[in-house]
């Protein structure tokens, strides 16, 4: 009698365990099935690939002017500011993507809150500022980015690369006063870029017909020509920031020179210019572009309107 107890026992034993087995294989197996073609899957790789791209993330370091109080030099004009920057962070981003076939459109959207910074004197004789001005800004940049289908594996993550990225554009909700309309690169080699829409100009990440990433050798100086229309015939605020690495070092910034204005209608047609020497590190950097219409930074209660443009580079060993 015992010994059938004894029995019965290992087979109660024995029937759970292989339950469980089945049921934890079969488990295992069904939660490790992948379907290339799943949408959701896809779109999780090519959103991490689209992070981990050094030439779309060197884009945040240069954008956000973290401590830039400390470099920006005094600006002579006759609205008082002594120190111009924004401090930035990201607070949301988004991801959509279009597979068609072997190729996938793919678009993202960042957005940043922060502050626009101006250290200015009310008094027009001053020559040290005595007022901190923090002005609330929400900006969102947007760029678009392709990929095509390398490959047919279970891991989503090896079945796409990125085949181009277009450039970032952007800006506050609202910028009536001020609009970018194109920017002239001149290359130390002698190229030259000429961008009117951002999202739409592409450069290439790997063999393919678009414009390559512009690469630029160490301690080479680059012209960059920006055209905008603006409501004020006074100089507005336009400003490069450049060669910011991922952790924020080697951040630089100059203000654009007026060259040029030119009536027309309601608006006046302006030509800025500026260049910047490439350091010494090698990498990926971005060059952006910041446009503030004057009184936005002249009215110490005026909103914030601003657009950003932004172009990739790679500096050579």
């Amino acid at each position: 009698m015992k010994k059938k107890s004894i029995l019965v026992l290992r087979a109660v034993v024995l029937s759970i365990f292989f339950s469980a087995f089945v049921l934890f294989t079969g488990c295992d197996d069904s939660s490790s099935i992948q379907t290339p073609d799943d949408i959701n899957s896809d779109k999780a790789a090519m959103q991490q690939l689209a992070d981990q791209d050094s030439a779309i993330s060197s884009f945040e370091p240069n954008f956000n002017e973290e401590n830039v109080m400390d470099f920006l030099g005094k600006v002579s004009t006759e609205i008082y500011p002594f120190k111009v920057g924004q401090v930035m962070r990201l607070v949301s981003r988004d991801f959509s993507v279009n597979i068609q076939g072997d190729t996938a459109y793919g678009r993202v959207t960042k957005t940043f809150e922060g502050n626009l910074l101006i250290l200015a004197s009310y008094d027009s004789a001053a020559n040290q500022p005595d007022t901190l001005i923090k002005k609330p800004m929400t900006v969102v940049i947007t760029r678009n980015v392709i990929f095509v289908r390398r490959a047919n594996t279970d891991n989503p993550y090896n079945n796409w690369r990125i085949a181009a990225i277009s450039l970032p554009e952007g800006g506050t909700s609202s910028h009536p006063n001020i609009d970018l309309k194109k920017i002239t690169i001149f290359l130390p080699n002698g190229d030259t870029l000429e961008v009117n829409s951002p999202n739409d100009y592409y450069l290439s990440r790997g063999p393919g017909w678009w414009r390559q990433l512009p690469v630029i050798p160490r301690n080479e100086t680059t012209l960059i020509r920006v055209e905008l229309t603006s409501s004020y015939s006074e100089d507005d605020f336009v400003t490069l920031t450049y060669g910011a690495m991922g952790n924020g070092l080697h951040r630089a910034k100059k203000r654009f020179v007026l060259v040029s204005s030119t009536p027309n209608g309601n608006v006046f047609d302006k030509v800025y210019e500026q260049s910047y020497t490439t350091h010494q590190f090698p990498g990926f950097f971005h060059a952006i572009i910041n446009a503030f219409p004057y009184f936005a930074i002249k009215d110490d209660s005026a909103p914030v309107e601003s657009e950003s443009w932004g172009v990739p580079y790679l500096v050579k060993f």
